[in-house]
């Protein structure tokens, strides 16, 4: 998966759900419960100093609301809080901007106590009202909320009980109905209550959370600030987290222009999509001497996919015949051999880590296949023009647009379109920046594109393959899949509080979905490729259990004396001790048991 597919992709899901078998059936506070320090902040971290990173293309807005991508869920949620929260190990419900809540016994009411202490950064207390206004603002028709609203669609609007207490009424049970109430991020009605929603995106003043906004540089970068007052910083749970005093963004419209900012120092930690810069570009003094260090971080991070998603809404993709033949012309085996260096592993599914060896994945491993394509499109009523060579169906030639946004794809296209061209099918790269692209996705305007998705812990399928998603404008089911069978499974899994039958619901799902063929699925890796300058205190773990290279942002900070032995190396061209060349979470963090 490259950098930039991953950075500018829509969250598949929210990173959700507790680690338990059954899901939001318990009140807050639990017995015994008590605020505790996170078991990965190390306690020698220091407060202070600058991270900056690779933010990938300058982004749309920063409303995560507005522009449900990567980066700006990860901006957003330095920005804002939820009423909940959870433990980075157990991920158990803790509490958030509320401190304690409830849950009726038909599992369908949930009331959260605002925690008296929350405070927006000009002083003013965080109230039901301001929960209620977002959750309003969300729902608006007028607002291009996408998919965010599907889960505030499940509530009838909430009802303000007194200024510190909200409660919210499912209007049917189901199992991620918690977190889809408290775990949204709120804002400050009185901040925003009279400005267009839709052109919120990168005036932001007004937050709650452990950083706010600095400078901006459009097209170029942006900063986060430290906020040294923000209302839960002297928490336990708060502490030796969130150290950098500043966080600095830098974008680039190519990832092998980002690189080269990075060995010069103007970037200091770089995670590698690119499997040439990992096993060509990481050689010399710098790295052999250890001012730069290269890492494999391995832990339980789940796994998304990858693919060329197809416009199933129109002509030539709205045939399941030809959209499975474009998988058969697809030479992943070759690409993955003469471009990434067989560094990653081909996708066969749709949900790959609910697969493991005790449950091996049944979908057939789609391989290039060219006499299999054109029996499927001949099928499908493709025929060829003698006279061009390319195939036509009802007059019209087989053409169609491959939408893109990041010069590193060229390379794999180039590989398709010659293997597309030689059954007659001529693909047209169709290269746009950034913005154009999201406003096209937006509107579904698009025949083909190459688009990644993250994933959840725990899956729920709803937004991206239930049927009536496919007409939400902004929405995450981009190749407007429908299937009656996906939507009576998805319907039956929302009661399902066992999440074992959750998965095995999903996998049904999954081979339902494979075999329509949405998607031309691509390729991925299970572990992070990471390199940064060799001046970071750091957790022995190095990321978190679940999280990639973003967790460095809350769990890192600038260690002085390394970063003094870094300049000294540097100048006298001398080496730095190394680090282990791969990290294991397991391992590393050696099962303790944590518990509150």
């Amino acid at each position: 998966m490259n950098r930039l597919s991953k950075i500018l992709t829509i969250l598949f899901c929210l990173f959700l759900t507790t680690a338990s078998t059954t899901f939001g059936e318990e009140s807050f506070p639990k017995s015994g419960w008590q605020d505790r320090p996170d078991p990965l902040a190390d306690p020698n971290a220091q407060i202070g100093g600058e991270l900056a990173v690779f933010g990938g293309q300058y982004p749309k807005s920063l409303n995560y609301y507005l522009d449900s991508n990567t980066l700006s869920a990860e901006i957003f949620g330095a920005l804002f809080e939820s009423l909940l929260t959870m433990n980075p190990i157990t991920m158990d419900y803790e509490p958030g901007l509320a401190d304690r809540w409830e849950i009726s016994d038909d599992k369908k009411t949930f009331t959260f106590h605002i925690n008296p202490k929350a405070r927006w950064s000009n002083g003013t207390p965080v109230t039901a009202a301001d929960v209620k206004w977002t959750y309003d603002t969300i729902l608006n028709p007028k607002n291009m909320t996408g998919s965010h609203k599907i889960s505030m669609e499940r509530f009838h609007t909430p009802e303000i009980v007194d200024n510190l207490t909200i409660r919210f009424t499912a209007k049917k049970i189901h199992w991620q109905n918690l977190l889809a109430a408290g775990g949204f991020q709120i804002l400050s009605k009185t901040a925003y209550q009279k400005l267009d929603f839709n052109t919120i995106n990168f005036e932001i003043p007004v937050v709650s959370g452990p950083y706010q906004l600095g400078a901006i540089d459009e097209g170029v970068s942006l900063k986060l600030k430290r906020r040294s007052d923000w209302w839960h910083k002297d928490a336990p749970s708060s502490r030796h987290k969130g150290n950098f005093d500043t966080m600095t963004y830098k974008f680039f419209g190519e990832q092998t222009n980002a690189f080269e900012a990075f060995k010069k120092g103007a970037i200091d930690l770089f995670p590698v999509y690119m499997s040439r810069i990992w096993m060509d570009e990481t050689g010399g003094d710098v790295f052999s001497k250890n001012h730069i260090i290269k890492q494999k971080v391995h832990n339980q991070k789940p796994v998304g996919f990858q693919g060329f998603a197809m416009n199933m809404r129109k002509p030539p993709f709205d045939d399941v015949k030809t959209r499975k033949a474009m998988a058969f012309l697809l030479d992943r085996k070759k690409m993955n051999q003469t471009l990434m260096y067989n560094q990653y592993f081909l996708h066969r599914s749709y949900f790959e880590d609910l697969y493991s060896q005790a449950i091996p994945c049944p979908n057939p491993l789609m391989e290039l296949d060219k006499k299999q394509a054109r029996d499927l499109l001949r099928q499908a009523g493709w025929i060829v023009n003698p006279a061009t060579g390319f195939l036509q169906k009802n007059g019209q030639p087989f053409t169609f647009k491959f939408l893109t946004r990041d010069a590193s794809s060229e390379k794999f296209l180039s590989i398709y379109a010659e293997d597309l061209k030689d059954v007659g099918i001529h693909m047209l790269i169709d290269k746009k920046d950034w913005a154009a692209w999201a406003r096209d996705m937006e509107e579904f305007n698009f025949q083909m594109t190459w688009a990644a998705w993250s994933s959840g812990m725990f899956k729920d399928p709803e937004s991206m393959w239930l049927s009536t998603e496919a007409d939400r404008p902004s929405g995450n089911n981009i190749t407007g899949f429908k299937n009656k069978a996906v939507d009576q499974l998805i319907e039956k899994q929302k009661t399902v509080f066992n999440l074992e039958e959750r998965n095995t619901i999903c996998r049904a799902i999954d081979g339902l979905i494979y075999e329509a063929y949405p998607y031309v699925l691509l390729w991925n890796i299970d572990y992070t490729r990471l390199l940064y300058w060799n001046k970071f205190g750091m957790p022995d773990t190095v990321l978190s259990k679940f999280g990639d290279e973003s967790s460095a942002i809350w769990y890192w900070w600038l260690d002085p004396d390394s970063e003094a032995a870094l300049q000294d190396a540097v100048r006298m061209n001398r080496p730095l001790p190394p680090k282990p060349s791969a990290v294991r979470f397991d391992e590393v963090f050696g099962g303790k048991k944590i518990t509150n």
